[in-house]
């Protein structure tokens, strides 16, 4: 498997994933035509890594706004780093945010709400 980078758009988060680094980066906002389309790949992406390597797997996430469908998607990718910690492997997100947006603060606080695996919210 190779690196994956997304441009972004005004609908689309940038996203680039280093296979090498460990590192899936996702920055902007996220309400895309498809999210399906779009996240697909992403989801694909960290299956792969979780099966083919041993190695920490980092989310680092910049995320602004996020429509339903994107949310499912995030949910999804959640899920994965949660089975993967399960089973011992070494994830960690972590999701930053304008001190000054309070409203992205509480949505990285549901998600983590319902992870076990190393979870940091980051104001700056």
């Amino acid at each position: 498997m190779s690196d994956l980078t997304i441009p972004g758009s005004q609908s689309t988060p940038s996203i680039h994933a280093s296979w090498n680094d460990g590192v899936l980066a996702m920055q902007g906002d996220s309400y895309p035509e498809n999210s399906f389309e779009m996240f697909g790949q992403v989801i694909t992406w960290v299956e792969q890594y979780l099966t083919d390597t041993d190695r920490p797997l980092r989310l680092e996430l910049e995320l602004l706004y996020l429509n339903t469908s994107s949310i499912k998607a995030m949910m999804d990718i959640f899920d994965l780093l949660e089975d993967a910690h399960g089973r011992g492997r070494d994830v960690v997100t972590r999701w930053y945010y304008d001190e000054d947006n309070e409203r992205v603060a509480e949505l990285a606080e549901e998600f983590k709400e319902d992870c076990t695996f190393p979870f940091e919210i980051v104001g700056r």
